[in-house]
């Protein structure tokens, strides 16, 4: 076998000689490539719209929004510019699925249990009650199989999904009567979608699909007489204390909701690839801002709720929550039994969970115990 010449090998790939990516060592010598020409960026422009769920530029969910349109635009060097629209705006804010299929929008921000009509499955993608916290979320969807099968199920759509924030656990919701026992769920009205609404309507109440910028009007008005939204700093805001007496804890229906950028799958299609990576990019990077976002506000705003509202913060009941979750497997298992496309989907949910939840125990339920001991 012929010595190679280091010297002058390494040499070679410094001045560009040699193409190191592209090198096959077999029998001690560096093969002959055929030199392919390098990508080339279009310089193609195009412009997109957006419509979400949320009211026009609505904290975190919509900041979220325009920020992923300014990222993508200086990734792209302007080569895609992104219109944000907020709910009503331009497609009324339930309406932005459909928006996003028929092409009345390139693409659109919302959350999946909203189109649990269209899709039984979709609402798995968002959050299932007494199911996984955000990081064990974050994991299925992008170390697990959570993003494979939900991308299997949105291009029956003609649609792309992509994970776009998270809110972390959630709060139980605000209330006009206290919540001693089951029975005080029966007859009550209140804003609560997915999974969580159906085990509410398990319960004796009555779920109504309200989108965020109704929410405070229906409270105020008796359309609803309790309801829940994500949590501290969005409450606050919204002012939910000026309007409802008992704020409760845990977030039963959402421990780890994700949320969703949707994009019309031809649209995306047409990108060119170094595009397609930048919509992707910037999506990821949203995944995580918005996160972080809940986490910091949340912390501010549930302090100022108890010390400068004097909200009355409560539990539910122990026993009220355990029947709930006996509810919970009720609605699961039949929708399930009726769709073999959720039942696919829940099943590999349930695994991942089952896996994450023994590390979970193991250590930081440990260490948390502790420190909040």
């Amino acid at each position: 076998m012929k010595k190679i010449n280091r010297k002058k090998f390494f040499t070679a790939i410094a001045a560009g000689t040699i193409s190191l990516p592209f090198l096959i060592r077999m029998g001690g010598k560096p093969q002959a490539q055929t030199t392919e020409a390098p990508g080339i960026i279009s310089g193609k422009r195009y412009q997109w719209r957006m419509v979400t769920t949320w009211p026009p530029n609505f904290p975190v969910l919509g900041e979220g929004c325009n920020l992923f349109a300014k990222w993508v635009n200086e990734m792209s060097g302007g080569r895609i510019e992104i219109k944000v629209y907020g709910g009503g705006e331009l497609v009324p804010a339930l309406e932005t699925f459909d928006a996003v299929r028929n092409e009345a929008a390139e693409l659109g921000s919302g959350a999946a249990y909203y189109w649990q009509g269209k899709a039984p499955a979709a609402t798995f993608f968002t959050a299932v009650p007494f199911g996984m916290n955000a990081q064990q979320v974050n994991a299925w969807m992008l170390s697990g199989d959570g993003l494979k099968l939900w991308e299997e199920k949105y291009a029956e759509f003609g649609l792309v999904p992509f994970p776009g924030g998270n809110t972390g656990v959630q709060m139980g919701g605000w209330f006009n009567r206290e919540i001693n026992s089951l029975a005080d769920l029966r007859g009550l009205k209140m804003r609560m979608p997915g999974l969580g609404g159906q085990v509410l309507e398990r319960a004796g109440g009555t779920p109504v699909l309200l989108s965020g910028g109704d929410i405070y009007t229906g409270l105020e008005r008796g359309v609803i007489d309790a309801t829940e939204w994500i949590g501290p700093y969005h409450d606050y805001i919204m002012g939910f204390h000026q309007i409802a007496k008992y704020y409760y804890a845990p977030g039963w229906h959402e421990t780890g909701s994700e949320l969703e950028i949707i994009i019309n799958k031809k649209k995306y299609d047409e990108l060119p690839s170094d595009l397609q990576a930048i919509i992707r990019t910037a999506a990821l990077r949203m995944n995580h801002w918005v996160l972080s976002e809940f986490e910091a506000k949340n912390s501010i705003y549930l302090e100022k709720l108890i010390r400068e509202e004097n909200v009355n913060l409560r539990q539910f009941p122990k026993d009220v929550l355990a029947q709930l979750k006996v509810y919970t497997d009720e609605v699961i298992r039949e929708i399930v039994e009726s769709n073999e496309s959720a039942k696919k989907v829940y099943e590999n949910y349930k695994a991942f969970q089952k896996r994450s939840s023994l590390w979970a125990r193991s250590s930081e339920k440990i260490f948390y115990d502790e420190m909040l001991s």
